[in-house]
């Protein structure tokens, strides 16, 4: 899967700007993650370097231009504590000017994955209340922030997080069936959680009929994509549980299956 990524940028050309990086980025790039890269990349090899105070500025500056790549990663730093003070004020600030002024942005623009995760997280802002920006707990926003970036910009993880709302009653209502075409989508663009629920849920038959050898193909897929990360635990967990019950037929059926597919999630 595709892991969503902006850069710091260490290496910069004294007095460049980040915005201005931004115009002259290979043509190659097709996703912000890959416009950042090639931008850390090109820089890189730039020679020189800035203090944390001058990129600081030079971000800034950028992100009141409004250039969504410097926002986005303003808002990160702040809501992880990433070289600034921990203020998740500031960055639902941020992560809400993007949404706020980006919604539209064309669904396979290079900037669209990073407006897509603006509204995921502001969505979570939204979910849990934030009091010191005066937010409030809205389920019903938050729900439709979320939507928002998986209908209109088909991102994987969010689509990924609405087929878990249905399966909560106190989500968007329980409804498997639901549940496991928003999974469907998300699977089928590489995201490791997605195929290890669906596979389960295809493999058990819970509230859908039961397909065992597709949802041991895509627990195969999930359990090669969290390798290493720390979803890796329930996800071997929900293997060994399959494992345990499938006929030799449908694991042999299953794992050739898993690899004729796995070569189109590479890179992803």
């Amino acid at each position: 899967m595709r892991t969503f990524r902006v850069f710091a940028l260490k290496s910069v050309v004294a007095g460049l700007l980040i915005a201005s990086a931004v115009t002259v980025l290979p043509a190659s790039a097709q996703t912000a993650a890959d416009a950042a890269l090639d931008m850390a990349n090109m820089l890189d090899g730039a020679g020189g370097g800035v203090s944390d105070d001058d990129l600081m500025s030079a971000l800034k500056a950028s992100a009141d231009a409004g250039q969504p790549m410097a926002l986005y990663r303003l808002g990160s730093m702040y809501e992880n504590g990433e070289g600034v003070e921990k203020d998740p004020v500031k960055a639902f600030g941020y992560y809400s000017q993007i949404a706020n002024e980006h919604a539209d942005t064309p669904p396979r623009s290079v900037e669209a994955d990073i407006v897509a995760q603006s509204f995921v997280k502001v969505g979570d802002y939204y979910r849990d209340g934030l009091p010191g920006a005066g937010i409030k707990a809205d389920a019903h926003r938050s729900h439709a922030l979320l939507m928002h970036a998986a209908t209109y910009f088909g991102d994987a993880d969010a689509q990924f997080r609405v087929g878990q709302l249905y399966l909560e009653k106190d989500g968007l209502g329980y409804n498997p069936l639901q549940s496991a075409r928003w999974m469907s989508l998300a699977a089928r663009k590489g995201h490791p959680s997605a195929q290890a629920m669906l596979g389960n849920m295809l493999f058990n038959g819970d509230g859908i009929d039961p397909q065992p050898i597709e949802g041991l193909m895509w627990l195969s897929l999930a359990q090669r994509g969290v390798e290493g990360t720390g979803d890796e635990a329930w996800v071997e967990k929900l293997v060994e549980q399959a494992m345990l019950v499938a006929e030799p037929i449908e694991r042999e059926q299953a794992t050739q299956l898993a690899n004729t597919l796995e070569p189109q999630f590479d890179g992803l």
